[in-house]
């Protein structure tokens, strides 16, 4: 695979001035510090008036969200959680996507502080043949899974494009007896336009990619190898939208920097997509460095639990339309409540090696921290009366892009949503639930399907969920 196009002007690592006003289009790292400092001290006022705001879902700021991050008032942060979990429940309601990731290769070239993959590491790599990729696929579908998100470390030689086109093919390919993967995202290092372009021939949902971190200096101490070019990082989701993928996937790893400085950079990168694509990310990670075996890596910039929440939170309140995604590398009880703050997607039983379904690996790529299987997770989600939803319909139906945006930035997409969520969720219960999350889970379908506003569409998804406990199967709005 190559990793730089020769034709691009955003690649290479020149310190030049024309590098660092294409930097600059998309983040400015002394506006931001400028405003974390000027905003310090954030007065009952301004942070009221600046949450008043946000209740219009219209997205908030950097400079609101540079006072947001410094509040420090208990009061105050009660009211920036409780306002971010109203304007998640007006846009998601009670939906929570759920997918795995699937590791297909831990060859990588790069040598990356916080990463288990790093190319010091001497244990033994493992890359995924199709066939185990079709066993490991299984598993996963007789969880009741039906979206996954493909982890390749970067090797040119072991992971080359048409490896991860054939690997994306064999996955859709793979079905078990009552199950099959329905959308397919992917996170691979920064390419080239035209292997952009294969990726979305193959049938990708997301293109996932973070920066890790957005701070340079960090940036140059984390990495060495071709991920070491700040720019390619930084432009891939640039390349990707030329080559037609407009879903797109942006993160970053807290614990590299200062999270206040990431936060307000990864709302700026988000409004230079909007304002460059017309199409912000589709979904914004927030994974918090966890270890990993060879890892030495101690985390000057550690973020705690409730700093996680806090981050989560406010994201919310900024980029309300965007989907959030927290992963198992958090414990349960710190994930639950992120889901009601503004998490709308997760991961769940989730691991983190080539062929780790099953009897796994021992190369991880970090460890994590949420181990409930897919059924004891969903069952929680149960119990506090939220909706698991395997829904894939957007994607499928050539909702992506600026025709999601059009939806999501309203509101609207909830319309589509709801619905989509009960017929599929009604699919896992009919498929793999045991008898007592089938009754609990058939009472947390009825409670939601009267809230379907449109009367028509209420009708026809009880008609689809007669077809269904009949044995159809895949219907969506």
């Amino acid at each position: 695979m190559k990793f730089c196009s020769a034709d691009h002007a955003l690649c290479g690592i020149s310190q030049g001035k024309e590098f660092m006003d294409k930097i600059k289009k998309v983040l400015n790292e002394e506006k931001i510090f400028s405003i974390l400092k000027k905003n310090q001290n954030p007065s009952k006022k301004k942070v009221a008036e600046i949450l008043k705001k946000s209740l219009n879902k219209k997205g908030l700021t950097l400079e609101e969200v540079g006072a947001l991050v410094n509040v420090k008032d208990k009061k105050l942060l009660e009211e920036i959680f409780s306002t971010a979990g109203k304007i998640k429940k007006e846009i998601y309601g009670e939906r929570l996507v759920l997918f795995a990731p699937l590791y297909i290769s831990s060859f990588c070239v790069n040598d990356c502080e916080y990463c288990g993959f790093h190319a010091r590491n001497k244990m033994p790599r493992k890359k995924l043949k199709l066939s185990e990729i079709k066993k490991q696929v299984k598993i996963l579908e007789d969880m009741g899974h039906k979206r996954l998100l493909l982890e390749f470390g970067e090797h040119e030689k072991e992971n080359p494009i048409d490896y991860v086109v054939e690997v994306i093919k064999t996955i859709y390919a793979t079905k078990s007896k009552k199950g099959s993967i329905r959308r397919v995202n992917v996170n691979i290092a920064s390419t080239t336009v035209e292997n952009y372009k294969k990726l979305k021939k193959a049938g990708i949902g997301t293109y996932q990619l973070f920066q890790e971190t957005y701070h340079q200096e960090t940036y140059k101490k984390m990495h060495k190898g071709p991920k070491a070019d700040y720019a390619r990082q930084l432009f891939a989701h640039d390349k990707a939208f030329e080559a037609g993928i407009d879903d797109l996937g942006i993160g970053v790893l807290f614990g590299l920097f200062d999270w206040k400085f990431e936060v307000l950079a990864l709302l700026s990168h988000a409004k230079y997509m909007d304002k460059k694509f017309g199409v912000g990310p589709h979904t914004i990670s927030v994974p918090r460095f966890q270890p990993a075996d060879s890892v030495n890596f101690k985390p000057k910039h550690y973020v705690d639990e409730n700093e996680l929440l806090k981050i989560v939170a406010i994201l919310r309140l900024a980029v309300p339309y965007t989907g959030m995604i927290i992963s198992t590398r958090e414990r349960a009880e710190i994930r639950e409540k992120a889901f009601i703050t503004g998490i709308s997607q997760t991961s769940a039983a989730s691991r983190t090696a080539p062929g780790g379904y099953g009897k796994g690996h021992n190369l991880e790529q970090f460890h994590t921290a949420d181990h409930r299987s897919v059924s004891e997770f969903i069952s929680a989600l149960l119990e506090k009366e939220m909706m698991p939803s395997f829904c894939t319909a957007c994607y499928r139906i050539g909702r992506t892009g600026e025709k999601f945006m059009d939806l999501a930035k309203p509101g609207d997409i909830q319309n589509f949503c709801r619905p989509n969520a009960i017929l599929t969720f009604k699919e896992y219960l009919l498929d793999y639930a045991d008898k007592k999350q089938k009754v609990l889970g058939e009472k947390i379908i009825q409670k939601y399907l009267k809230l379907i506003p449109d009367q028509k569409i209420r009708k026809e998804t009880q008609k689809r969920l007669e077809k269904i406990t009949k044995g159809k199967r895949d219907f969506y709005f």
